[in-house]
């Protein structure tokens, strides 16, 4: 089906002007930020090119498409039109989009993100998306991370200034000329292969406890400031 048929005709001009308008102001207000990488203990901030599963919180997606945009990413996207709207955005920016869901009939993205890992670029995840509820990770990436034997890393990208919208995930625009701190995580291993579900349920759980760490971490290190 095209896009024509898709989508409505406000929603066709939305997607022809929204994604540039958010791409020129990102990089307008993106080469203002001031980022500084902390870290816990045992944890090691990544550079590109690198390769694995990296997942943060929905809140920071402006953020980290900025941040990451020389990493080569791609990020599993849903096939709604806020998601359209995203992966018009992202792709403006560098990044490889992969379409679908991690979790209602999901397998067909996992294998195509199993793909891109095994092609030796990375996979990122918004570990809380698309709808939430905020800070609470879902399977995707245990799923991806068992499916490729890679460990899932994390951080919190978090901005000393901010305009905070009223939305489920309280997202964050950065204003121009902040500090943003770029919190990172310790890895949680892949879970074996022939790991059941209450297994599956412990690594989730990691992961939401390391990606929690971080973001107290990011907002700590500013408070502190």
């Amino acid at each position: 089906m095209s896009s024509k048929e898709k989508f409505s005709f406000p929603q066709r001009i939305a997607l022809a002007t929204i994604p540039r308008l958010t791409a020129l102001l990102l990089a307008i207000i993106g080469s203002t930020l001031r980022f500084e990488v902390i870290a816990e203990e045992d944890a090691f901030p990544e550079t590109p090119p690198t390769t694995g599963i990296f997942c943060f919180w929905h809140r920071c997606t402006l953020l980290a498409g900025w941040y990451f945009r020389k990493f080569r990413c791609s990020i599993l996207i849903s096939r709604s039109f806020d998601g359209e709207l995203i992966t018009r955005t992202l792709r403006l920016l560098g990044y490889d989009v992969v379409r679908g869901s991690s979790s209602r009939g999901g397998a067909g993205g996992l294998l195509a993100l199993q793909e891109v890992i095994e092609r030796g670029f990375p996979v990122v995840f918004t570990a809380d998306g698309p709808r939430g509820p905020i800070y609470e990770t879902k399977p995707g990436p245990v799923k991806l991370a068992q499916m490729t034997g890679q460990p899932i890393g994390g951080f919190y990208l978090l901005p000393e200034r901010a305009w905070v919208l009223r939305s489920w995930d309280r997202f964050l625009i950065p204003k121009p000329f902040s500090r943003v701190a770029v919190s990172w995580t310790r890895k949680v291993a892949a879970p074996a292969s022939d790991a059941d579900a209450a297994a599956l349920e412990r690594f989730r759980q990691e992961l939401n406890q390391g990606l929690e760490r971080a973001r107290i971490r990011a907002e700590n290190y500013l408070a502190r400031r």
